[in-house]
């Protein structure tokens, strides 16, 4: 069984996205500590990329920060390993194709297994595209978690039946980042997904307030948040994981 699944075993699930060295990577350690304290059922951590074309400006210039202050991907491997000392929730990375090219796929996906990373999400590699990253994640353990677009539509049937991990269902055309309100018939994404799979979905980009993850998790069976935690990040700096523990918690609140 996939390790992803555990985190939709009590109700609904948090995820919680994180980009690793934003501000630095001791604060990252801690706020994916405070996220766990707080309730996370899952992790994100977003391995920064200096062109990342799914991200709205917050989550770039958590990017451009991170990367500015020297973050590397071994930095990151050296990260979770350290996490996983006593971190024992389910933990995917986020990155771009061209992050796990350059470092050679099939090394990158095995330190995945190594270091205890459960999957992977790929935002730039389309469902077409897939098959070249699958065979090894498949070698090696590793999800490749899919995401299923408004734009989908057809396609939705075929991603859901060979999706591994968990389905991430994006709210809202465009790039990641806070909306007011979110208005793609999630309901209907969710009922095809359903008839064609048995996997876990979840709702991401554009949740950010403890009313839309109650909303969006009366959909599906958990709920993603990326930009509202790495706005708390930018705010606070050093001092953000109390802040980021606090808030969610209140969102897993909202979700119970």
């Amino acid at each position: 069984m996939s390790n992803i699944k555990k985190a939709f075993e009590n109700g609904k699930a948090f995820i919680a996205f994180i980009t690793c060295g934003d501000p630095d990577l001791e604060t990252t350690a801690k706020s994916v500590r405070a996220a766990v304290a707080g309730g996370a059922d899952l992790i994100e951590l977003g391995i920064p990329f200096s062109d990342p074309t799914a991200e709205g400006p917050v989550i770039q210039g958590a990017n451009i920060r991170a990367l500015s202050g020297g973050v590397t991907t071994d930095k990151i491997f050296d990260l979770v390993r350290e996490l996983r000392s006593d971190v024992t929730i389910p933990l995917v990375f986020m990155t771009y194709a061209n992050v796990v090219y350059s470092y050679g796929a099939d090394s990158f996906i095995s330190m995945c297994r190594d270091i205890g990373i459960d999957g992977l999400i790929l935002p730039d590699v389309p469902y077409e595209e897939k098959d070249e990253f699958l065979p090894i994640c498949r070698k090696y353990g590793v999800d490749l978690v899919s995401l299923i677009a408004p734009t989908s539509e057809g396609r939705i049937a075929m991603i859901a039946k060979e999706a591994e991990g968990f389905l991430y269902i994006v709210s809202s055309l465009g790039v990641t980042g806070v909306r007011g309100e979110i208005t793609t018939d999630l309901g209907s994404i969710v009922s095809v997904v359903r008839e064609n799979a048995d996997i876990p979905c979840a709702i991401g980009f554009g949740i950010s307030t403890p009313e839309q993850a109650k909303k969006m998790s009366g959909y599906a069976d958990g709920v993603i948040v990326g930009s509202a935690i790495i706005k708390i990040l930018e705010k606070y700096g050093r001092e953000a994981p109390p802040h980021v523990g606090e808030y969610v918690r209140s969102m897993k609140d909202a979700i119970r």
